[in-house]
This record gives structure tokens, sequence and C-alpha cells, in this order.
């Protein structure tokens, strides 16, 4: 909820991934899985195998791309912003965002398929699917929460809403 005096009332749902390393911790476990490697690996070529170090390269390069793949997709999200009357959606997945925004009294929320299914946001000619970062049976219950946000919006305030206003 929005604490300025004034400011329209604001709900926020974020949905992201479950990851229990940043891109940080990730980085220094990869160089420390390269200090050790190679340590191991010239300990061997020392030895007269230098085939083990050739092999400690490629290893270490796999695991860097895999580990690179990995990160570039830790900070994925989905936040909805219910503000005012204006569903507003932003999908961050790897480096590409997508904002897409829905006026609440166009919106339909739907399962996108069958129990379990994302949830489909649409509107006005646009759809968006949500809830990837949500586990399968808690889907049904945000969309059931969204829903309910969006029948206590107060009613629309404009002369096409105004009881007051005379029609000639």
């Amino acid at each position: 909820m929005s604490g300025l005096p004034g400011a329209p009332q604001a709900l926020q749902w974020l949905q992201k991934r479950n990851c229990s390393l940043t891109p940080r911790q990730l980085g220094l476990f990869y160089l420390s899985l390269c200090a050790v490697s190679l340590l191991i690996g010239v300990f061997f070529f020392l030895q007269g195998a230098p085939v083990v170090l050739l092999f400690t390269g490629l290893e270490l390069l796999a695991v860097g791309v895999a580990l690179l793949l990995f990160a570039r997709h830790a900070g994925d999200r989905e936040t909805l912003t219910l503000v005012g009357r204006q569903l507003q959606v932003e999908q961050h997945v790897g480096p590409r965002v997508q904002r897409t925004e829905f006026a609440a009294e166009w919106l339909h929320v739907e399962p996108a398929g069958g129990q379990g299914s994302l949830v489909q946001l649409s509107g006005r000619g646009q759809q968006v699917r949500v809830g990837r970062f949500l586990r399968p049976e808690l889907r049904g219950a945000f969309a059931r929460e969204l829903r309910l946000a969006l029948r206590r919006l107060p009613p629309q305030e404009g002369p096409e809403n105004d009881l007051n206003r005379s029609t000639p």
C-alpha cells in the first residue's frame, strides 16, 4: 500500500525464482572451483600427464557456460501492480523486460488451460500469462486473490459514472 497522503492505493504481487545463490556468490564459487581444479591440473601436468590439464580446462569452460546461463535467469520475475484502476504487469526474463497495462474494467483473469496452468490476463486485445514462478497448485489461489482485489476497487470516477449528472 502507498504511504503518501493523497496517493492512490496500490497492491503489488512479486513472483520470482527461488534462487539460493546470488550471482556474486555464484561467481565466487566458480572462481574457487577454477582455482582448485587448475591446481590439480597443474600438479598432474608437472607429473607428466598434460592431458589432465587440457580436460580440466574443457571442464571449467563447460561449467562456466552452464553457470552463466543459470545466472542470466536468476533475476527472472513477474511484478503485478494494481494502482487505481490500472493493472501493470512487468515480466523480466533474462535481459528482456515486457510491460503490459490493463484497465480494470476490461480485465479478464482466467486459467490458461486446465488445473494448475498459468493464469491468463486479457483485455482490449492484449493477453499475458503470469504465474511461472508459482507452484502449479497455488496458481488458482493467486487468480482468485487477483479477481477479489479487482472486485474491491472503488467505482471509477468520471462523467460516465456520475449519477448526479443529468442526461439530455
